[in-house]
């Protein structure tokens, strides 16, 4: 046998994204202690703290204005699965996390999204996982957003249109009320 027939099976590892957004981040630098572009590896094991004590948290957030725990992400395969996950728990008690529009108060958590929205006063980050098959070991990747995150994936709602398939704006009676006629009336 050759050694290339010897050698083990590259394992994929999970990977999560996640790309930063806060509207004064040139001004105060609240991100100066994230190493973005440089993907890390973590143990599955470890939980993954973010705030501003450093001596808690392994990504600090430098602004007064966020917890100490911000909140902890942890990486977990689902019961009878071989799904990998990652759950987010908010861990501040006085800001509520919104996740994909679902707001958890504090110690609630909830499995975080494959692509979801993590927001929290001005804060706004992307996460994004990448699916893979270590049991040991993940990776995350963080990334800096030069715009709001939330204007570039959000688009502004389309008008419905009607079952009649004709839209309420050719008619130039819109936004006026319905005015009651006697059928008697002419």
């Amino acid at each position: 046998m050759t050694s290339f027939e010897e050698a083990g099976t590259e394992e994929t590892v999970t990977c999560l994204h996640m790309t930063f957004y806060h509207p004064f981040q040139e001004d105060k630098m609240m991100f100066r202690y994230l190493d973005f572009c440089k993907r890390e590896k973590v143990r599955a094991d470890e939980m993954l703290k973010f705030g501003r004590d450093s001596n808690t948290c392994r990504y600090n957030l430098m602004d007064t204005r966020v917890s100490r725990i911000q909140f902890a992400l942890q990486f977990y395969r689902k019961m009878n699965s071989s799904e990998f996950c990652f759950e987010i728990k908010n861990m501040s008690k006085r800001t509520n996390l919104i996740v994909d529009q679902t707001e958890l108060g504090y110690l609630n958590k909830i499995d975080l999204p494959w692509k979801g929205i993590i927001c929290f006063g001005d804060y706004q980050i992307l996460a994004e996982i990448e699916e893979g098959e270590s049991v040991d070991y993940f990776e995350i990747y963080l990334h800096l957003a030069k715009v709001p995150i939330l204007q570039e994936r959000c688009l502004p709602s389309p008008q419905p249109i009607p079952e009649n398939g004709i839209s309420p704006s050719l008619f130039p009676s819109q936004g006026k009320s319905p005015i009651e006629i006697d059928e008697n009336e002419s």
